[in-house]
């Protein structure tokens, strides 16, 4: 004999299994796409708001970063669209200051004592080469010494017998350097115009150098990114002119 259970059974145990099955598929069902809109919507509102603080207290970092998340995010909400017309402007600004700011950090100032004066100088380090091989371009004024401008380096320095004419650029516009090394014997070229170089530097943003270095009489040019000179912050240490 075939056993079988009631009829009424087989409903009643179908409906248990369907019941255990929605317990185990995962919990809630997921939102439907108005759900998800109005999340979005309200997601972006929040940023978007967030967003204006951040102009209206003039912090451009953190603004750029937050109107670049909101058009990524929510490309097609009102909240990218009132970001889109601001965020090219916010986002140039920030870019020139940014490099305002990198280039004065290029510069180093600096008064201190030195051999019975007062030293006051302005000094960058080439950006090619960089690093340990990097040379300083030194503006130096110096209560006995007067004012100088000279190139220091390390090692065996420069090749330049008596006087050296260096081929350089202003921003683009080839000169010429007029130098001599230090009888001293220190690894520098002094340029014998100062005064020429100085006007040069003002208002320039790069300016190229030729050199021959004494080891191995290896050529290069040292570039310096200059345009956040400061002559403000190169004290007058009460040198004569020109000196």
């Amino acid at each position: 004999m075939t056993l079988s259970l009631p009829r009424l059974v087989v409903p009643a145990l179908c409906a248990g299994l369907l019941m255990l099955a929605g317990c185990s598929g995962g919990g809630a069902p997921a939102p439907d796409a108005a759900q998800q809109a109005a999340a979005q919507a309200g997601a972006a509102a929040e940023n978007l708001d967030t967003y204006r603080q951040l102009l209206r207290i003039g912090n451009d970092e953190m603004a750029v970063s937050m109107g670049k998340d909101i058009v990524r995010r929510f490309p097609q909400s009102e909240a990218a669209k009132e970001v889109q017309q601001t965020l090219p402007a916010i986002e140039k600004r920030y870019a020139e200051a940014s490099e305002k700011s990198r280039l004065a950090r290029l510069w180093l100032y600096q008064v201190a004592p030195m051999q019975g004066g007062t030293q006051s100088t302005a000094t960058i380090q080439s950006s090619k080469p960089g690093g340990n091989d990097s040379v300083r371009l030194i503006l130096r004024r110096h209560t006995d010494w007067g004012r100088s401008v000279f190139l220091f380096g390390a090692g065996a320095g420069f090749v330049c017998r008596g006087n050296c004419a260096l081929p350089a650029t202003v921003d683009g516009k080839p000169v010429r350097i007029k130098a001599f090394a230090p009888p001293s014997g220190e690894p520098a070229l002094m340029f014998r115009d100062d005064g020429q170089f100085l006007k040069w530097l003002h208002g320039a943003k790069k300016i190229t150098i030729d050199v021959t270095f004494a080891d191995g009489e290896k050529k290069q040019t040292l570039v310096y990114e200059v345009g956040g000179f400061d002559p403000a912050k190169w004290q007058d240490v009460g040198a004569a002119k020109g000196k």
